[in-house]
């Protein structure tokens, strides 16, 4: 395939789930990228780094650790749970004064990036063996867990980092039902419906496919403000719309004309 995409990366050290996009699929992925996100992971505390997880220097170290318990520690992580505001690692991609603050971070910059809305629907505790703390997570877009870990130190009041990380959900896929990179077969392609699975849906008379194939906009027929609708033909999508008062002008057409 020449067009291969994917729905967010992983840090180096990091392992799961890497949802991979091919061909015309490409063009949807944008549709996807506020999919929530699961993980497992491990963090340590005691010690902050300057990347928030294992791969960065130490900056600071606390044994204040040894005198915490499972209520506080459940607690701690019980704060971060629903929608919060987090700053992002000082190494990390998102822009600080138009630069990507890891750039400025390796430069030897003291960078700090606003913090920003995000969802956190699950984050717990699995196992406590102090000073390292096993833990799930079921997270927006967006979200940083080793920002989470980091936090939760803070929250301690004896530092953290991340020190283990495993990607398990992206949406509706699962890491249980992955394949290896090297086992990866055409028949292992899902439909490219998928993803666009959280928008309303809508299917095409044949007079309605010729227009949309050829990027022009049809009757809404009741739509209202649906926003994107995907538009189908014969059971095969066509085309993600937008509804534009009262019709459905074509963004993305997938078919040939």
């Amino acid at each position: 395939m020449r067009r291969v995409g994917h729905l967010g990366t992983l840090d180096p050290f990091a392992a799961g789930l890497l949802v991979v996009v091919v061909g015309r699929a490409t063009r949807l992925a944008q549709y996807a990228g506020g999919w929530t996100k699961g993980y497992e992971g491990t963090l340590r505390l005691g010690a902050t780094t300057s990347t928030d997880d294992l791969t960065g220097e130490v900056t600071a170290t606390s044994e204040a650790w040894r005198a915490l318990d499972a209520d506080s520690i459940n607690t701690a992580f019980a704060r971060f749970v629903g929608e919060t505001m987090q700053r992002p690692p000082a190494f990390s991609a998102v822009k600080v004064g138009g630069v990507r603050a890891y750039q400025r971070a390796r430069r030897g910059e003291v960078v700090e990036p606003v913090e920003r809305p995000v969802a956190v629907d699950a984050f717990a505790p699995t196992a406590i063996a102090l000073p390292d703390v096993r833990f799930r997570a079921e997270v927006s877009a967006g979200t940083y867990v080793r920002g989470l870990a980091r936090d939760v130190g803070a929250a301690l009041e004896c530092g953290a980092h991340l020190v283990a990380l495993t990607r398990t959900r992206v949406g509706p896929f699962a890491l249980r039902d992955a394949k290896a990179p090297g086992e990866v077969t055409a028949a292992d392609l899902r439909d490219a419906a998928v993803l666009l699975a959280d928008l309303p849906r809508r299917d095409l008379t044949e007079a309605e496919r010729g227009a949309v194939a050829h990027g022009r906009p049809i009757e809404g027929s009741g739509q209202g403000d649906a926003g994107r609708v995907a538009l189908f033909a014969n059971g095969q999508l066509l085309a993600v719309a937008e509804t534009v008062g009262d019709v459905l002008k074509p963004q993305v057409v997938l078919a040939d004309a």
